[in-house]
């Protein structure tokens, strides 16, 4: 009963949105494009709040141990979710226990983004040149049990390359250097990547999932362009913490499919290279179990070391 008139007053204050990465990340971006949208349906500011480190299981941690009352939210990508498990068995959450899917709200691939100054047009030149140069060429990303670090590394294994990896508190910072070329090279969401590629400060020679982007069907994927069995898609989505009433998470689940449903934020999103989502809470908890078990296979497969 008591949680029922809970759900009927929800939401009476401001809904907390914690990004945890920092601020001009893929998860960012849509986070701040969703939530303007979510408040008005809401009738409630959504306030985000930037929580980044460790790959963004510091943002995820805060959410799970907050109070289930439906007034802490995280945007948590793939990354945090479903990958940092696979590369870290001490993680300060259990991505199945701890949180209550609300909805998937938008994926999209990656892309191998390297700096003008790469004597490399294409993935098998980058691929050439770093078998030519072991551990002289570098590799950035938003922490080592990101999807970027993922990605790398798969990358490393699968191609029989060594770069060296550097590790950002986000995939903002991480962005910033590889445009200023303190690092070579980056595995990033293709919508972040986009605009530096159009401008001529970065080049983008192929993206991460199975088939080609629609926004860029002239790049090629990974597996095309000379490693075969490369396919990563990273996906982000809402959770609140595990106990938050259900009439809350059904509340919740339909203004976000509504928002996922206009016009303006679909093109916006497709302009971004995300394809929006919008599903139910049992199908984002069907989809975080698959992909827990592909990346732990992915992993061990590839023999990629744990934290």
């Amino acid at each position: 009963m008591a949680q029922q008139l809970h759900a009927q007053a929800y939401p009476a204050k401001p809904v907390r949105l914690i990004v945890p990465y920092a601020p001009g990340g893929a998860n960012d971006l849509v986070s701040r494009l969703v939530g303007q949208k979510l408040a008005v349906g809401l009738g409630q500011p959504v306030v985000i709040e930037n929580r980044a480190g460790a790959g963004g299981t510091i943002g995820l941690d805060i959410c799970a141990k907050s109070p289930p009352d439906g007034y802490t939210l995280v945007m948590a990508p793939a990354s945090s979710l479903t990958v940092a498990p696979a590369l870290n068995p001490k993680l300060p959450y259990d991505s199945l226990r701890d949180f209550a899917p609300v909805t998937n709200v938008a994926a999209g691939p990656n892309v191998v983004a390297l700096h003008p100054s790469v004597p490399a047009t294409n993935l098998k030149q980058f691929l050439a040149l770093a078998r030519a140069k072991p551990g002289r060429l570098t590799i950035a990303t938003s922490g080592p049990s990101s999807m970027s670090g993922l990605s790398g590394e798969l990358l490393k294994s699968l191609a029989k390359i060594d770069l060296v990896a550097v590790a950002y508190k986000g995939t903002g910072p991480a962005v910033i250097e590889l445009v200023g070329g303190q690092v070579d090279s980056m595995i990033v969401d293709l919508a972040i990547a986009m605009p530096h590629v159009r401008a001529g400060r970065l080049k983008a020679v192929a993206v991460s999932g199975a088939k080609r982007s629609q926004l860029t069907p002239e790049i090629p994927t990974i597996a095309e362009a000379g490693v075969p069995g490369y396919e990563l898609v990273n996906w982000r989505g809402v959770l609140a913490p595990t106990g938050t009433p259900r009439e809350v998470i059904m509340k919740l689940n339909a203004e976000l499919v509504k928002v996922l449903a206009l016009a303006d934020i679909r093109e916006t999103l497709a302009r971004e290279g995300f394809e929006p989502i919008g599903d139910s809470p049992e199908r984002f908890a069907a989809l975080i179990k698959s992909e827990l078990m592909r990346y732990a296979k992915l992993v061990k497969q590839a023999g990629i070391p744990s934290d």
